[in-house]
C-alpha cells in the first residue's frame, strides 16, 4: 500500500520544468575542491587555523570580485531581457540566485512558456533567443558553468529505452550546445 514516488499527488507543488546554470568559482579563485565542497575548500586556507594572512586576503579579494561580477552580470542579463520586446515577457522565467558553488541562473517552464516540447529534446525558438541572451553575458567571464536538465515526472509510452532520466541528460547536452555557439 501507499502511494508512488512519482505520484503527483504527492507532491506539494504542480509539476513543472526547469532548466539551470550554474557559475562555479575556479579552485585557483578560492571556489570548492573535490574533497570539500564549502565555498572556502580544504585547500585556500580559511578555515582559521594558521594560515598565511595573504591568502586569506587574496581569497576573499578573489570571492569579492566574484560577488562584483555575478551582481554585473545578473544587472546586465536583465537589462538585455528588458531592452528586447520578445524577451521581455521571459523576465519572470529567468531567476537569479548565490549558493556555496557561485551564481545559479535558473530558466524556469511555466504555463506559457517551455524550453522544450514535451518529451523532446529540440528547444523553442523563444528559448534558444533567451538561453542566447544570457549567453553573451557569460561569455565574458571566466568562471566554469555546470548546466543542469530537467523534466517533468510523465512517464514515457510504450519504450524501453527511453526514459526522463535521459532527457535530461540531453536537454542539458542540447543547453550547453547553444551555450557554446555563442
Amino acid at each position: 500500500g501507499g502511494r508512488s514516488v512519482i505520484d503527483p499527488d504527492g507532491f506539494p507543488f504542480s509539476a513543472k520544468q526547469t532548466s539551470s546554470l550554474n557559475m562555479v568559482t575556479p579552485r585557483s579563485q578560492g571556489g570548492p575542491t573535490e574533497n570539500d565542497p564549502s565555498p572556502n575548500g580544504s585547500d585556500s586556507k580559511e578555515s582559521g587555523q594558521d594560515g598565511d594572512p595573504g591568502k586569506k586576503s587574496a581569497a576573499a579579494a578573489a570571492a569579492a570580485a566574484d560577488a562584483a561580477n555575478f551582481e554585473k552580470m545578473e544587472k546586465e542579463i536583465k537589462e538585455a531581457l528588458a531592452k528586447n520586446p520578445k524577451l521581455d515577457k521571459l523576465k519572470d522565467q529567468v531567476q537569479f540566485a548565490r549558493d556555496k558553488d557561485g551564481l545559479r541562473i535558473e530558466i524556469i517552464d511555466k504555463a506559457d512558456f517551455a524550453m522544450f516540447g514535451l518529451g523532446t529534446t529540440t528547444m523553442t525558438p523563444r528559448a534558444q533567443a533567451l538561453l542566447t541572451e544570457v549567453s553573451k553575458t557569460l561569455a565574458a567571464l571566466p568562471n566554469k558553468v555546470a548546466i543542469r536538465g530537467h523534466t517533468d515526472s510523465v512517464q514515457f509510452a510504450n519504450t524501453d529505452d527511453r526514459n526522463n532520466w535521459s532527457l535530461s541528460a540531453e536537454r542539458a547536452e542540447e543547453t550547453r550546445k547553444i551555450i557554446e555557439k555563442k
